[in-house]
């Protein structure tokens, strides 16, 4: 089912981006824009993961740099039967993470800095499962090269006067601007449709590989909290990888549920606490969802800490 949604969805931003051409520049518009719809299709699918790396300057760590998230990574692939994959640390205070690549042997994880010092050990655990659940779901193809496509397509129709094309092929002023609005928010529509759907299939599946739903809930708390306070420059830079990461990271987010890159914190937590009970675990107590002191112990040297 998820290749199937792959390639539909691949298909419908393939056809936007021949739109998007053909309003622009007409027939010959149309055609150089399918052939860049390929093009970027193709490359998408080889590079995307490096693409979306590279836009939060993530560094590579391994077990010299950061021993207990890669020792903590490799023990939750093993449970989650994948292999071993990349470890990337992004400077940046806001508490999140992604995972993308293009099958489960290709794969990475990426984390915050502001991930390490916010959370505990334990809830950490939970986001690293709930990325390794899209990397065995192989949501992380669909969610990077979409994120490409959906970036080239926005850039195709701001800068849609290189394929203005000429005499009756050439575009009116106000096509060219209703084109260089709609194409970008109608690429997004179409990254949603699938990606939210995903987060809550993602978040059981976590939940059940770390075993403990109480902490991916409790992470996701507090990462939305991080989210409304501390800005992602880097995101807001490139809002089409949005959706790879646990929670969305950009801060203009007073949209209606329905326009929104996630489900809503709430609903998500809500479906962990009803894992839990289903699970025999007892949910937290009223409150205890809190931010935690600086002094955690991801800021130790060592990084040590029981997490489950």
């Amino acid at each position: 089912m998820n290749t199937f949604k792959t390639g539909l969805l691949l298909a419908a931003l393939t056809a936007l981006f021949g739109v998007v051409g053909y309003l622009l520049g007409g027939a010959s518009g149309m055609l150089i824009a399918l052939g860049l719809a390929v093009a970027t299709n193709l490359y998408a699918y080889w590079n995307s993961d490096r693409l979306a790396l590279a836009a939060h300057q993530a560094v590579e760590v391994d077990e010299a740099t950061a021993p207990d998230l890669v020792r903590m990574v490799r023990e939750l692939a093993r449970r989650a039967g994948l292999p071993m994959p990349r470890v990337y640390l992004i400077e940046n205070p806001q508490p999140n993470a992604f995972a993308t690549g293009r099958n489960p042997e290709n794969a990475a994880v990426a984390v915050t800095t502001g991930l390490l010092d916010t959370l505990t050990p334990t809830e950490v655990a939970g986001v690293i499962a709930h990325e390794l659940a899209h990397i065995r779901n192989r949501d992380t193809l669909i969610m990077t090269v979409s994120a490409t496509v959906a970036g080239a397509i926005a850039s195709l129709a701001q800068f849609g006067f290189l394929f203005g094309g000429r005499g009756d092929d050439r575009p009116s002023p106000a096509v060219m601007l209703l084109t260089a609005l709609v194409a970008p928010f109608a690429a997004m529509i179409l990254q949603m449709a699938i990606s939210r759907s995903r987060e809550y299939d993602a978040d059981r599946m976590g939940a059940t590989i770390l075993g403990q739903p109480l902490a991916l809930a409790s992470a996701l708390a507090k990462i939305a909290g991080g989210v409304a306070h501390v800005p992602n420059m880097d995101a807001e830079r490139h809002p089409a990888t949005a959706p790879l990461f646990i929670v969305n990271p950009l801060s203009g987010r007073g949209m209606d549920n329905l326009f929104s890159t996630h489900p809503a914190t709430e609903n998500r937590i809500a479906a962990l606490h009803a894992l839990a009970q289903e699970m025999g675990q007892a949910p937290a107590p009223a409150g205890s969802f809190t931010r935690t002191a600086p002094s955690s112990p991801w800021n130790a040297g060592a990084r040590k800490g029981p997490w489950g």
